[in-house]
């Protein structure tokens, strides 16, 4: 870490790591209320995942950990199976698959990888990260997932707040140009108030300071033995994410902290997140697309993020008041990071300087993304392979069995 960071001043670091907390909030929140588990506990399990993570890679990697979306449908299933305490055994095992890969990394390196994934197949698989999430951002940003906000208000809030975002990303100088995603939604939020679409019911119902409902983990074959598989999509997907953050940074995260640190970094937060009844976590693509809208480069802020989040986990009624900001809002600003993210691996395919018209390169890239965007799935009931993990696959396999062409052809 370089020594000019350590000399910022401290509101400058406090806002952009509050900045980087926002930006992963909507989807932090979003795995527990959508499988049941509690959200305070996901913010607690999310900033002590992350700051294990830091721990482990020695704070050299720019990302946030938190709840993790390819797991929703597992743990739904595992919980109308096992119930909560058994599911959060499984998640635990799950977690250990991690770490498993990363010694395999470990004594393997990264050489095997590099062969696995080249840019290829890399690039596509970071677009599909971002565009496959795309309808998420448009169905928030037009009101959809929001009850009492019509089409036209919520078309009205998600522009503002995505023009004050780019506005000040394109054209703020100094301390506004790291703060974009905050004046969006900061914008976004007094324009609700005046139009009297914000819902405070929660904050008055929400205590000043509560305990987390935290679930302690049971050990049963059956839910470990349903969980273990879905963690192999995730690491794939650890990779794509390693890469892309890597690819904004201009720095090879795959060599130093090394690919094995990553790994049992993110193994280690999920396992840790499970023995609290936390969803598992990832490392947040929605912070990758803010840390390349706002070159916030310094893990330092991504620590200040995992605090700020344990902080709230603890704060009823703070955590309430953000999960007032209206749906369309946040989705308005998501549609500028998810498309920022797609253009980190459109980049990353275009500084390999292959030929995408090239007949193999042709039909790698074009299946990832047509398989990864357009919702192909394989498989059926709970194991599903799907979006990301099946576009990484395809990928994989297609680059892994297609001959490779000799130059001039």
């Amino acid at each position: 870490m370089s020594n000019a960071v350590n000399h910022e001043p401290w509101p400058k670091t406090l806002l952009t790591g509050a900045q980087m907390l926002f930006v992963a909030f909507g989807a932090l929140v979003l795995v527990p209320l959508l499988t049941g588990l509690d959200p305070s506990v996901a913010l607690f399990t999310a900033g002590v995942g992350t700051l294990v993570f830091h721990g482990v890679t020695k704070q050299t990697v720019p990302v946030f950990l938190a709840s993790s979306f390819a797991f929703i449908a597992p743990i739904q299933g595992s919980i109308a199976s096992f119930g909560v305490s058994a599911t959060m055994g499984g998640l635990m095992a799950a977690g250990l698959v991690y770490v498993a890969i990363s010694q395999a990394v470990r004594l393997r390196g990264t050489a095997w990888l590099h062969r696995l994934l080249p840019p290829v197949v890399v690039g596509p698989v970071i677009m599909v990260i971002g565009l496959a999430l795309a309808p998420v951002a448009v169905s928030m940003a037009t009101g959809e997932t929001s009850d009492n906000i019509g089409y036209g208000q919520a078309i009205f809030l998600s522009m503002v707040s995505l023009l004050v975002t780019l506005v000040l990303a394109v054209f703020g100088r100094g301390l506004l140009r790291l703060v974009p995603i905050i004046g969006g939604i900061a914008t976004g939020y007094i324009m609700a108030l005046a139009m009297g679409v914000v819902d405070f019911t929660p904050v008055h119902e929400a205590a000043w300071l509560a305990l987390p409902a935290f679930t302690a983990p049971s050990f049963h074959w059956a839910a470990i033995l349903f969980m273990i598989p879905v963690a192999i999509a995730p690491a794939v997907e650890h990779i794509g994410d390693m890469v892309a953050i890597g690819s904004v940074t201009r720095k090879n995260y795959l060599e130093k902290p090394g690919l094995h640190r990553t790994l049992l970094g993110d193994g280690l937060a999920t396992t840790m997140a499970a023995l609290f009844g936390g969803p598992p976590n990832t490392t947040y693509s929605e912070v990758t697309g803010a840390v390349t809208l706002t070159k916030a480069f310094n893990p330092k802020y991504m620590v200040v993020a995992a605090i700020l989040a344990i902080v709230l986990a603890f704060v009823g009624k703070l955590g309430a008041l953000l999960q007032t900001i209206p749906g369309p809002v946040m989705g308005g600003i998501m549609t500028l990071l998810f498309g920022s993210i797609a253009v980190v691996g459109m980049n990353t395919l275009v500084r390999a300087g292959q030929s995408l018209t090239a007949a193999r390169n042709l039909v790698v890239v074009s299946l990832i993304l047509v398989f990864g965007i357009g919702g192909m799935q394989f498989g059926g009931g709970q194991f599903t392979l799907q979006g990301v993990s099946l576009a990484a696959l395809v990928g994989i396999v297609l680059n892994w069995l297609l001959p490779t062409e000799k130059e001039g052809e």
